[in-house]
């Protein structure tokens, strides 16, 4: 019974991920991966995809990441916590382990998520696919998860000292005021992850895409979008 709520508990949060944020993220794909939209703004690319489809089109690549969502963060929290549990009885210092129990949840996660977000993005820009391109991009997402959840459990450690010597409003701390409230939590420490890892998530996505060059490493993408401003597309 408990593994039925806990398999519950992951398909409801896929459910609410997909029907809250799937819209955002199908425009934000589309911004960094098709070149006919390279140059559009986020409201005229909303706009076409509802003129063009209706509100389902926004909603494209759904599937795969509902499928695999639960998966994705019982890989990311699991391999994290077993590794931060063992870490824990080494002699290494906490912000090491720290640090290695996020990208170890991060390659857990990219290990899932690379099939799910390669099928999403290739339905969101409206472009075929084959069984041998499945793991297209697969060092770029192992490489963008291994950073941004190292960087998320350390804004959320560097946020949990803040807390405790006082530099923390008590209004965004929960109520031990040792540490952010949950919504703080994710509102500020996961965005600033994602804002650390977001030129290699421009990258990711357009090698995912199908619409680039397959031969064009992803250093020279990055180094593209730096030179054309790209670089926080989307």
């Amino acid at each position: 019974m408990e593994s039925f709520i806990t398999f519950l508990a992951g398909a409801s949060h896929g459910l609410t991920s997909v029907i809250v944020g799937q819209p955002l993220d199908t425009v934000k794909t589309r911004m960094q991966a098709m070149p006919s939209e390279s140059q559009s703004n986020s409201f005229a690319v909303a706009r076409r995809v509802v003129e063009k489809e209706g509100i389902r089109g926004l909603y494209r690549g759904g599937l795969p990441i509902f499928i695999g969502g639960s998966l994705m963060r019982s890989a990311q929290f699991g391999v994290s916590g077993t590794v931060k549990s063992k870490l824990d009885e080494s002699p290494l210092p906490h912000f090491a382990s720290v640090v290695i129990a996020g990208v170890a949840g991060g390659i857990g996660r990219g290990i899932v998520e690379i099939p799910a977000d390669f099928l999403k993005i290739r339905k969101q820009v409206e472009h075929s696919w084959s069984m041998k391109e499945v793991m297209n991009g697969a060092g770029i997402t192992l490489g963008r998860n291994a950073v941004l959840f190292a960087a998320f459990v350390v804004y959320v450690d560097l946020a949990k000292q803040a807390c405790q010597v006082g530099y923390v409003p008590a209004a965004l701390m929960d109520d031990t005021r040792r540490n952010l409230s949950p919504f703080a939590k994710g509102a500020i420490c996961a965005n600033l992850a994602w804002l650390t890892v977001w030129p290699a998530d421009v990258v990711k996505s357009m090698r995912q895409s199908g619409n680039y060059d397959g031969n064009t490493s992803s250093l020279s993408l990055l180094r593209d979008n730096i030179k054309n401003g790209r670089v926080f597309r989307g």
